[in-house]
Formats: structure tokens, sequence, C-alpha cells
């Protein structure tokens, strides 16, 4: 344990979990979205449902889709903000099995008209669970540069992407893939040690087969 786990991050409150959590989850989920967002339906389940209001979750969810970090005094403001800048939302319970109790679903469209569906639990501490994108498993924290790619499960696929970090010069922390079914839409997750820049991640977004890259860097 270090003195981060004991003290907690500096964040705009009341809550680590119900705020800053929740403003990193939205934020995240702006990123694999990779345009601004314009409609945003969330679901609220166990302990954000209860308590969303109260303990800002509302603002923070809003505020993280519209950029801000958990330390951005904007937060407060948010949904105000939010009206100004065309942003729609709607906030629902939603009723979810064996779930984390700070548990959110998100459906976001962009301004490209990209829809995304991230499902995410804030589990303490301002630390986050991306817990499935678009309905496959997913399982990344956000706390290292990570890259999520989505493609055409067709053999190679993986070389093909790993190469391209390799020839980057960038190191693959942890990799972790998955699949609708064999040769369907498949996703995977990867770690970096390093930055990705803007040269690698468009090199990945034109390979053979990749439907979208999204960089969630730290």
């Amino acid at each position: 344990m270090d003195l981060f786990d004991i003290i907690g991050p500096i964040m705009i409150g009341p809550s680590s979990s119900h705020t800053a959590g929740a403003a990193r989850i939205g934020r995240i989920t702006r990123m694999l979205l990779g345009s601004e967002p314009r409609e945003a339906k969330i679901g609220l389940w166990g302990s954000f449902q209860k308590t969303y209001k109260g303990h800002g979750t509302d603002k923070a969810l809003i505020g993280g889709l519209m950029g801000m970090d958990v330390d951005d005094l904007r937060l407060r403001e948010s949904l105000a903000l939010a009206e100004v800048s065309g942003l729609s939302y709607s906030f629902e319970p939603v009723m979810l099995r064996r779930a984390h109790p700070n548990t959110v679903v998100l459906d976001i469209t962009g301004q490209d008209r990209r829809q995304i569906s991230v499902k995410a639990a804030s589990i303490g501490g301002g630390e986050v669970l991306i817990q499935s994108i678009d309905g496959m498993t997913a399982e990344f924290s956000g706390n290292e540069n990570t890259l999520v790619i989505t493609y055409c499960d067709t053999p190679g696929m993986i070389a093909g992407i790993t190469g391209e970090i390799a020839a980057g010069n960038v190191n693959i922390a942890t990799m972790r893939v998955f699949r609708e079914s064999m040769g369907g839409q498949a996703l995977v997750v990867l770690e970096l040690d390093n930055p990705a820049d803007d040269g690698l991640l468009g090199r990945l977004r034109v390979l053979e087969g990749v439907y979208h890259v999204a960089y969630v860097p730290v």
C-alpha cells in the first residue's frame, strides 16, 4: 500500500468513489468513443442509483464525458455546461446481476454518430474498472497507457497489431483478447509501458480488419 491508497486522489468531492471514480469513468468513456459526446443515456445500479445526486455522481459522470478530470472545478457546474455545449443526457435505474454496487452503464452517441456502450464500476479510492465495451469483456483500470482495438477475428490480426506496436518501439505490459464468436468482432486491450504517439495510432487505424482504435493515456 502506498500513500495514494491511504489518502486518495486530489479531487473535487465529496466522495472518491461516487465523485472521482465517476468522473474517471466518464472521461475514459469519452476517449473510448473517440469524438465529442452528444447524447448520453446513463443507467445507474446499487449505491450509484441511490445516492447519485447527493454525492454528485451525475455531475461527475457528465463532467468526465465532457473531458474534465477529477480535480477540475468545473465538475460542480457540469450539468449546466452540458446544456450550453449541446450534450443531452438522461439518468435511469438499471437492474444488474452480481454487479459491484457502484456500477454504471453508459450508452453514448458522438458528434460523428458513432455509438458506444460501456459498463464500468467505481471500486473505491478513485479507482475504476472498465468491465465491458459494446457487450464484450474489457477489464482494464485506465491506470496504464491503454489501447483498446476492435477488429475482425481473422488469422494474423494480433500479429499485425502487435507488430506495429513493436515497430513503434513501445513495450506491451499486458494483453487481453476477447471475441463475440470465431470470425466475428473481437476486442484486444493492451496496456503499454510507454505512451503511444499519433504515428502509431494512425498505422493501427489503417490496418485491414481493424474497426476502431481507442487510446486511453495515463
